[in-house]
């Protein structure tokens, strides 16, 4: 099982039938019986004409009517039903469907569960999307080098009536993961351009702050915050390296490949540079004095301590350890989250980053990216931050 084991078996117990009395849809039907019914007042606007034409195939009836009935899902409190919706939140349709297809070829993303797992359709199952069967994969299961794909052989519907048997928690409710939804379809985000000459080449060529410019344009208005470099500096009590101040004046705050998030630099907010590598410094404090052979490193301002500067989705950190003659001497080096202390870096940050959105390079924390069969200019972009408005703006 990729699921947590349950303390009760739920087919033990009485469990209370629920039908939509006249429901016309006879997927959502199934669906309640198993689940109870969708909130009479809730629905989720959805343009499904301009989702399937985005993803390129039609989608599984199921999926469509249990969507429209019910909105973003958490079943069982194990695994959240994922839909095109448009939220303010942390998630993002459109960039989790592009991040999750890429696990494996003719698959479609559709949930995913708390322990990490995918669910998807296997697309090549059937040229009949409602003929499509779920699979998942397991990342537990990856972990431990076996086979991480387990396969239902059932469409949607039947798949959650097998996991219920199996014993998952006969229960559904509004996902909180999607928080904030808006009154308006969700939209597609537009079609990447056709890659120029330019990216060709600095793909595959070139080093420093213009190659990475050539690679990926950066935004027209970076993203840095209230303050200016002094303030920051005055914060820290120190100045920074040369080469981040410029990577930051011409790309801003803003996310690498949806992985490695770059915090805003000259704010004051919880997740801005100077507060969360406060913030960041203490916890890991702490934790080095209960389990110091998992917490090596001296932290920033203990002398040659490291300071973090970004993050990725996983809560690894990207650090400098500050020791030189100057900020431009501190080495690169990952906390990784999940994994052993590793050394250094032995390259620069823009080469850093350089050869990791080629695939060139890879380090607990900063994985590889893409698969071999795949055009690594199909998915390496940044997206900035949003700037936050000025106050008499609010």
């Amino acid at each position: 099982m990729c699921f947590p084991a349950l303390p009760v078996n739920t087919r033990s117990l009485p469990v209370k039938v629920y039908r939509l009395v006249g429901a016309p849809d006879p997927h959502v039907n199934a669906f309640a019986e198993i689940f109870g019914d969708p909130p009479a007042d809730f629905a989720v606007p959805v343009d499904w004409a301009a989702v399937e034409s985005w993803l390129g195939t039609s989608l599984p009836a199921d999926y469509k009517a249990i969507a429209a009935a019910y909105g973003p899902l958490d079943i069982g409190s194990w695994l959240w039903l994922h839909m095109p919706c448009v939220n303010r939140g942390w998630f993002d349709y459109g960039a989790w469907v592009h991040r999750t297809r890429r696990d494996a070829p003719g698959v479609l993303p559709f949930g995913a569960t708390r322990t990490a797992d995918t669910f998807y359709w296997d697309t090549t199952a059937s040229d009949d999307p409602d003929q499509w069967p779920v699979v998942m994969h397991c990342q537990d299961d990856e972990n431990a080098g076996r086979d991480p794909w387990r396969r239902f052989a059932t469409p949607l519907v039947s798949t959650m009536a097998r996991l219920v048997a199996d014993g998952m928690r006969p229960v559904a409710a509004r996902s909180g993961m999607q928080t904030d939804l808006e009154c308006t379809p969700w939209t597609p985000p537009p079609r990447r351009p056709v890659p120029t000459a330019q990216q060709r080449a600095a793909l595959t060529t070139g080093s420093g702050l213009e190659t990475l410019i050539a690679l990926v344009p950066p935004p027209e208005t970076p993203t840095l915050g209230k303050h200016n470099w002094d303030w920051l500096y005055e914060r820290l009590h120190t100045r920074l390296p040369g080469e981040y101040v410029r990577l930051m004046e011409r790309y801003g705050a803003g996310s690498w490949v949806g992985w490695l998030r770059f915090s805003t630099p000259l704010d004051e907010d919880q997740y801005a540079l100077a507060p969360w590598a406060e913030w960041y410094a203490d916890t890991y404090q702490g934790q080095r004095a209960n389990f110091p052979e998992y917490h090596p490193l001296a932290v920033y301002p203990e002398p040659g301590g490291f300071l973090p500067f970004a993050d990725s989705i996983d809560g690894d950190q990207l650090c400098w350890l500050t020791e030189g003659a100057t900020p431009d001497d501190w080495p690169l080096i990952v906390v990784p989250r999940h994994a052993d202390q590793g050394p250094p870096l032995s390259t620069g940050l823009t080469d850093t980053l350089l050869e990791w959105l080629r695939g060139r390079f890879a380090t607990e924390g900063l994985p590889p990216l893409g698969r071999r069969d795949e055009d690594p200019l199909d998915y390496i972009e940044f997206e900035p931050y949003d700037a936050e408005p000025a106050a008499d703006d609010q």
